[in-house]
């Protein structure tokens, strides 16, 4: 760890101190050197051998006692100037070389259906040996700086956005050496086909590329996912699971639709979203490895005893391999469990069914007009029949009555009626006494409940007429009068005839 520090530290030092120090220092000195940075590196090498000979010479002269110490101490000097200048060029050509490159972006999703990507870096920086040949350097001093490892390697995954979709959100590598690639597995907060990698490593250098990622073909399968994978459904309806299907294999491309635990009395096929195409097998190609596609489904009318009310259904949707379809030949003759499935490694998904009814309510009546006198009570009843598919509880009737009649109701409230049940409420409308006399309507009004859900029935309208009182005696002297009168030109008519 300090050690890469201290790496770090003298590139900072070397990236910001060579020009100064060339300057100064290097008698020809030419300001293409940082432009170029090997020609400044050959010339540094060649400044600090010049510079190291001449010191050899002047020590020895000192040695002998040619030269003053002051002299030598000058020289050592510039000895040691030339060295650091060297040394700092010859940091700035191996950093600057250093590079990080993504060799392998690959998806894939572990058993606990989380998505995964598998990243492979490599540490590109292979030319340093070569450096090291064309310059002629020591061993001891190119080994020393390691020019062959990046320390510090940061690695995140960002969305189109530039927010991090992975886990961890930033993977860090301490050093990535030349030939020794490493891989980094993150988990995928966002399923993403593409995304983007940044990397930040040693110097401050960063990269930031958009890859589109592989994936692993190692397992010959397509992964399903739904994300409506428990529905509610009444029984007589039809409803639709949504599925994507992306393709982890490098083998087969062709692969059958099939739902295996589903119920014979329970209808099903697969169609494509978009077209409402039906299908049966998908077939994926080397640019397009995720598809969508539909479950259809429709419920009988009444329940039972595989499709019993309220009671969940789990069945599973395989994604198999053709050929492998093939094989299975009992694939629908027997129930299937999850170990099963996964033992003969196919893609597959989970769903659930839940069937529900929904009560219909019908009120029905033989009669529903009614003549009576001003002292008489219209008596009728109706019955009540449930036409659903889910019992009906507290069925009630209401009647809406004119101003000034009564009502008997009998029951008032009918406590459940199952399936296809019928009950039977008695009625009676008694108009007040000073009634006149013309035609009344009551309304009457039923509902119920249906899994805690109102269910009202049609209102049905009920007429009772008063009809007037009768004068019996005034009838009868208004017959008589009229059969006198009658048979008095009858008579006449016969006298007539006779003269």
């Amino acid at each position: 760890m300090h050690h890469n520090l201290f790496r770090t530290v003298l590139l900072l030092l070397a990236l910001l101190a060579v020009d100064t120090f060339a300057q100064s220092y290097l008698p020809n000195f030419n300001q293409r050197d940082n432009e170029y940075r090997l020609l400044g590196l050959k010339r540094a090498k060649e400044a600090y051998e010049v510079a190291r000979a001449d010191f050899e010479r002047q020590r020895q002269l000192f040695d002998k006692g040619l030269i003053t110490e002051l002299e030598l101490e000058r020289m050592r000097r510039e000895y040691s100037d030339a060295e650091v200048n060297y040394q700092q060029s010859l940091l700035a050509v191996l950093f600057e070389e250093q590079y990080v490159s993504v060799s392998d972006a690959v998806k894939y999703q572990s058993e606990d259906g989380a998505k995964h990507v598998r990243l492979t870096l490599i540490n590109t920086s292979g030319g340093t040996a070569e450096f090291q040949k064309l310059l002629n350097i020591e061993d001891e001093l190119f080994r020393s700086l390691q020019p062959d490892v990046i320390p510090n390697v940061y690695v995140s995954i960002m969305n189109d956005d530039g927010a991090i979709v992975s886990r961890p959100y930033e993977a860090k590598l301490t050093q990535l050496r030349f030939g020794e690639p490493q891989e980094i597995d993150f988990v995928l907060l966002q399923d993403l086909d593409a995304v983007t990698i940044f990397i930040y490593y040693a110097n401050g250098a960063q990269r930031s590329m958009k890859v589109y990622l592989e994936k692993d073909a190692t397992v010959n399968r397509v992964v399903v996912q739904s994300e409506q994978f428990s529905q509610e459904v009444e029984l007589g309806t039809s409803s639709s699971f949504d599925l994507t299907l992306e393709l982890f294999s490098g083998v087969s491309n062709t692969f059958s639709l099939e739902v295996v635990n589903l119920p014979t009395q329970i209808s099903r096929f697969f169609k494509d979203p978009q077209g409402q195409v039906r299908l049966s097998q998908v077939k994926f190609t080397q640019s397009n490895r995720t598809k969508r596609a539909a479950l259809e489904i429709a419920l009988p009318d009444r329940p039972s005893d595989e499709v019993a009310m309220d009671v969940p259904i789990p069945f599973y949707v395989l994604v198999l391999p053709r050929e492998q379809a093939d094989d299975l030949k009992n694939l629908h003759s027997r129930q299937w469990t999850e170990e099963e499935l996964r033992a003969i490694n196919v893609g597959y998904v989970r769903l659930e069914l839940l069937p529900r009814g929904k009560g219909e309510l019908q009120v029905r009546s033989p009669q529903l007009y009614h003549a009576i006198r001003a002292d008489e009570t219209a008596e009728m009843y109706v019955d009540l029949l449930n036409e659903g598919s889910h019992r009906l509880d507290n069925v009630e009737l209401k009647v809406d009555m004119p101003l000034g009649w009564t009502r008997t109701v009998s029951p008032t409230m009918v406590p459940s009626l199952e399936i296809n049940q019928e009950a039977r409420v008695n009625l009676a409308f008694t108009p007040p006494q000073d009634v006149a006399v013309g035609k009344y309507e009551m309304r009457i009004r039923t509902s119920g409940l249906s899994s805690n859900e109102p269910v009202t029935a049609e209102d049905k309208t009920v007429t009772v007429e008063i009809k007037a009182e009768t004068n019996v005696i005034g009838t009868v002297l208004i017959v008589g009068l009229v059969v006198s009168l009658v048979g008095g030109i009858v008579g006449y008519g016969i006298r007539l005839s006779r003269r």
